[in-house]
């Protein structure tokens, strides 16, 4: 029974994103951000026939897996990460897992053609399956890869989320993963007081289980000057992506007020959905 509730309320959920993509006012409606509620995206294209194609962009440690992912349960569709894709072909040992493995032990970056390549393909078996729709995470990062993305597949909007540098750099040094059984957690505490016309900002710690506590490893690369580093390459480089989809009217930018009890409800505003399943923990 729980998991006919589960696809129903997906349904229901699917239902509603076609119902709110056909009306304008949707964007009007937005009281997270002025340059939401300010934009108003027309309706790209009739969606009825399949669900949504969604982008998600945002600065490393934003948090567009865990949002991501939990649109991707919500509305029934995949959640792909572009990082993920290539792990499973070096993993499935497939015809580009060899060159992969290359690229990868070398350091260098994974060419635009082979991600592509990867996300046709993936794409390609989700139809052969009769699923419809995904939420892509943390592509296309550069405009080449806006542009090839657009030969593959029809993006319906782009959800770009932003946080303060503080509260981010703060995010990425606290950054945990358990050397054990690979859970990622963050001991850092966010307690960011109102000041200069900015709201205060407070972000719990996502604290492993006891048995995880003793293991946590952080990344060689999670220092202060790296971070700093990755936020200041990561901004120059979407400043253009952003551009490219405002210009369309595809993208909305999201500020995240706080942690995820702060922002996912604001977010599924935002987007004028509803999560019953999370209505229903808070009431139990």
């Amino acid at each position: 029974m729980a998991v006919l509730r589960l696809r129903a309320a997906a349904e229901l959920d699917r239902l509603a994103v076609r119902s709110f993509r056909s009306s304008s006012s949707w964007w009007r409606n937005s009281e997270t951000d002025p340059k939401a509620a300010a934009s108003q995206l027309p309706l790209q294209r009739d969606v009825k026939d399949r669900n949504v194609q969604w982008v998600f962009l945002g600065c490393p440690g934003v948090g567009k897996g865990t949002y991501a992912s939990r649109l991707s349960t919500l509305l029934g569709v995949p959640h792909i990460a572009t990082g993920d894709l290539v792990r499973d072909e070096l993993s499935s040992k497939g015809p580009l897992a060899h060159q992969l493995e290359e690229v990868v032990n070398q350091g260098r970056l994974v060419s635009d053609e082979i991600i592509i390549d990867l996300l046709s393909k993936r794409l390609e078996a989700s139809s052969a399956k009769g699923l419809t729709g995904f939420i892509l995470d943390g592509f296309p990062r550069t405009i080449r890869q806006a542009e090839n993305l657009e030969g593959v597949t029809e993006i319906d909007l782009v959800v770009n989320l932003k946080l303060r540098e503080e509260a981010l750099l703060a995010k990425c040094l606290g950054r945990r993963v358990c050397s054990e059984c690979g859970g990622n957690y963050n001991v850092a505490s966010i307690d960011i007081k109102a000041e200069e016309g900015n709201p205060a900002m407070y972000m719990a710690a996502l604290l492993p289980p006891p048995h995880c506590a003793s293991k946590l490893i952080s990344r060689s690369d999670d220092t202060e000057e790296v971070v700093k580093t990755r936020l200041r390459i990561y901004n120059e480089m979407s400043q253009p992506v952003e551009e490219f989809y405002r210009s369309r009217g595809k993208l909305l930018e999201f500020d995240l007020p706080g942690g995820i009890p702060e922002s996912w409800p604001k977010l599924l505003q935002a987007l004028n959905l509803e999560d019953h399943d999370d209505k229903q923990s808070a009431a139990a």
